[in-house]
């Protein structure tokens, strides 16, 4: 069966609900299971993983593909993002995707933008959200449609006896702020899904894959490879046990011609909070997330490695 295209709510619930009514149910739970993977398009590998991720998990899998205008600070930012329909449906297919739900600004913003929006809180207006003010508040908002716009009014099975929803959706790792803020929204706000995190694709130099990096040079593609050498020089020095010595990973990517660092930052990786101890000056023990963000060229890139 090939990826089926839907653009509104409506047909996205009753085509989610039918094909639930038609899964399999061999653990006898009285319905199946959805996975839903939120995109903005342009997808690439790292995308066509968490596809793949989730139909091997799921009886029926959506994927939304809308670019999300209240993520977007700058006008010139939203309109040159790449909208690529076509090519998106074939890769969903090739994934074994069951529904690609394209909804239009209007079907998802009837009323215009929103007077209510959901908050990213303190922990969105770090990082990422110091550079893009009002990002993750975006991001938030259009989860919170989608989580329930995915989910069908019938067909779901009950939560199993281990707590575990039949109603899953997939982030990947690279968004790691983003994944971290989705998650905290779903457990303050008690939505009934589970998010499932899927570990950062790469290119085989070490690039993470991004829809912007198509906006790159050659030149300016070998330069952003400084910033997986940089987490690759923290997480050696983290798994010696040795002191992590950031400012010499920060060094070699001010070093490195057309690139500007944004942020460089080892932080608990729960919490998202800068990790003071043992990092600099000691021998790094337990677990900790290395963040980074830089511009290279007019193209913004981030990346992050798990250390310990």
């Amino acid at each position: 069966m090939s990826t089926t295209l839907v653009t509104t709510i409506a047909e996205l619930k009753a085509l989610s609900a039918k094909l639930l009514s038609a899964a399999p149910d061999p653990a006898g739970r009285g319905g199946g299971t959805l996975g839903l993977v939120p995109t903005m398009g342009a997808l690439h590998a790292g995308h066509a993983e968490l596809a793949r991720t989730a139909v091997a998990e799921n009886d029926v899998v959506v994927a939304s593909v809308f670019v999300n205008p209240l993520q977007f600070g700058d006008p010139a930012d939203l309109e040159r993002y790449p909208r690529t329909t076509d090519a998106d449906l074939a890769v969903l297919d090739a994934a074994g995707v069951d529904v690609m739900f394209a909804p239009s600004a209007a079907e998802m913003y009837p009323g215009g933008e929103p007077a209510v929006r959901v908050t990213a809180g303190k922990l969105g207006e770090l990082y990422e959200g110091a550079s893009r003010p009002g990002h993750f508040d975006g991001a938030l908002t259009v989860v919170a449609k989608l989580l329930h716009a995915g989910r069908p009014d019938t067909g779901l099975a009950p939560a199993d006896a281990a707590g575990r929803q039949s109603y899953r959706a997939y982030f990947g790792q690279k968004d790691a702020q983003q994944l971290a803020l989705v998650q905290r929204m779903v457990a303050d706000l008690n939505f009934p899904v589970d998010i499932v995190p899927v570990p950062i694709v790469r290119d085989g130099d070490g690039l993470a894959l991004s829809s912007r990096n198509r906006f790159l040079s050659d030149g300016e593609r070998d330069a952003a490879l400084v910033l997986s050498h940089a987490l690759r020089l923290l997480r050696r020095r983290a798994d010696a046990h040795e002191p992590l010595d950031i400012p010499s990973a920060e060094e070699l990517v001010h070093m490195t011609p057309g690139v500007e660092l944004d942020y460089l930052e080892v932080v608990d990786p729960d919490t998202l909070a800068v990790r003071a101890e043992n990092c600099q000056d000691t021998p790094f023990t337990g677990r900790a997330l290395a963040l980074i963000a830089a511009r290279v060229g007019s193209v913004r890139l981030i990346d992050n490695v798990t250390l310990g």
